[in-house]
């Protein structure tokens, strides 16, 4: 169980750390990415206005008749920029004729492909701004025709992709970093944790072997009195207290022993649908004593990989559960089938009335759905505890449902 509780530990602090990594990089990522586009609209947007060419910032006397958007609404532009940029643009009238292209500011485009990357780019009647190969661009109409402007981003977006696959690499580096620190640290973490739990487990172990002795000697000694002829009411309910005690600390001891790693089971291939069967017939009788319907669905031939005898009892724990639990003149199914790559274990009960939310707990160590029937039942809430150790033990699944709060099902699901 606590290394349970270490791997669910590990796993959400990873988890957790993927999160947030993501969150970062993808903020970066989209912050820096916002920006080549912010940027490259700008420059577009000046060239635009300016029939697809820069204005002349170091003409004063021309600038103000070329610059028709002024230089204080381009902040960051200086006047090394058209120098550094690389663009050209096409010239389309309403059909998609071309009317001029202009090449002179590029040298890795011809007339010949930036007018097929202009009529490919109005063919999809993509106005505004996009990518191209690229490029980004920009499209506007007026009453010539349509201007497209190019601007050559190859290096904008080679640095941006550097810098996500560094961001990524250096985060994967990062993350498996963390995840060998978790490994280690969590083992030291949950050490107290686990010493405590082994602790706690050897007393119950201990503890019920030595109880096992006096109740044996308190037990003999009552039918030694029954023998010599002393009977009353007060020695039956002693002897019978006394068999409730042994039944809950052999529960308890195999309990134990089940939750133990160095418990190893015995892992055989056997017949799984005649140990169910078997099982099915031994409490018809019980069921029939009670008034109750046992009905059983059991395919045949059906066999398994695991510990016969742990199995055996997990039927005897969820039938013995169904019938202690059912409602006055209950119904109790058994079925057992096998499915694409699990064997289903199923065991369905009517009940007078079982909450949603106790379904939860019902695997919880002395856990009663139904308080009120204790001193009725004679149990002491362990038995689907011992079945979901005995489930766990083979790997397996196992869970509690119900359709209408008015019968319980329990599904075990075993690795076929």
């Amino acid at each position: 169980m606590i290394n349970k509780l270490r791997r669910k530990l590990i796993i959400s602090s990873m988890i957790s750390l993927l999160i947030v990594l993501s969150v970062i990089i993808g903020t970066i990522a989209y912050l820096n990415y916002q920006k080549i586009i912010d940027d490259a609209d700008q420059i577009l947007e000046v060239l635009m206005a300016n029939d697809g060419r820069f204005p002349l910032f170091n003409e004063a006397e021309n600038s103000e008749k070329l610059m028709k958007k002024p230089p204080k609404e381009l902040p960051g532009m200086s006047p090394e920029l058209p120098y550094e940029s690389r663009y050209f643009s096409v010239m389309l009238d309403e059909e998609g004729n071309v009317i001029f292209s202009d090449t002179g500011q590029i040298a890795a485009v011809d007339g010949e492909t930036a007018i097929s990357y202009a009529q490919a780019i109005f063919v999809d009647k993509q106005e505004g701004s996009g990518f191209y190969e690229g490029y980004r661009y920009l499209l506007m109409a007026d009453d010539s025709g349509y201007r497209i402007i190019f601007l050559d981003c190859y290096r904008s977006l080679n640095s941006f992709k550097t810098l996500l696959l560094t961001s990524l690499a250096v985060s994967l580096l990062g993350f498996g970093a963390v995840l060998v620190l978790m490994i280690f640290l969590s083992g030291r973490i949950v050490k107290p944790f686990l010493e405590n739990y082994e602790k706690q487990k050897r007393f119950i172990t201990d503890a019920g072997h030595e109880l096992k002795t006096p109740l044996t000697i308190i037990d003999t000694d009552i039918e030694v009195m029954k023998m010599d002829g002393i009977q009353n009411e007060w020695l039956e309910d002693i002897q019978q207290q006394t068999k409730r005690m042994a039944e809950l600390t052999n529960n308890l001891i195999l309990l134990a022993k089940l939750e133990e790693t160095t418990e190893k089971l015995t892992m055989i291939e056997f017949p799984l649908s005649d140990v169910v069967e078997e099982t099915f017939m031994s409490f018809q009788a019980l069921a029939k004593a009670q008034d109750k319907k046992l009905n059983a669905n059991i395919e045949k031939m059906v066999s398994y990989v695991g510990d016969e005898n742990a199995i055996r009892r997990l039927v005897m724990i969820l039938l013995d559960n169904a019938i202690k639990y059912s409602d006055e003149h209950g119904t109790i199914d058994l079925s057992l089938e096998t499915q694409k790559n699990s064997i289903k274990l199923q065991v369905f009960n009517t009940t007078s009335k079982i909450n949603r939310q106790d379904l939860n707990y019902l695997f919880d160590r002395f856990y009663r759905a139904d308080r009120s029937r204790n001193s009725q039942t004679g149990g002491y809430g362990l038995g689907l505890s011992i079945a979901l150790a005995i489930v766990n033990a083979h790997k397996a699944k196992i869970y509690a449902t119900s359709d209408d709060e008015r019968s319980l099902k329990i599904t075990v699901l075993f690795n076929a």
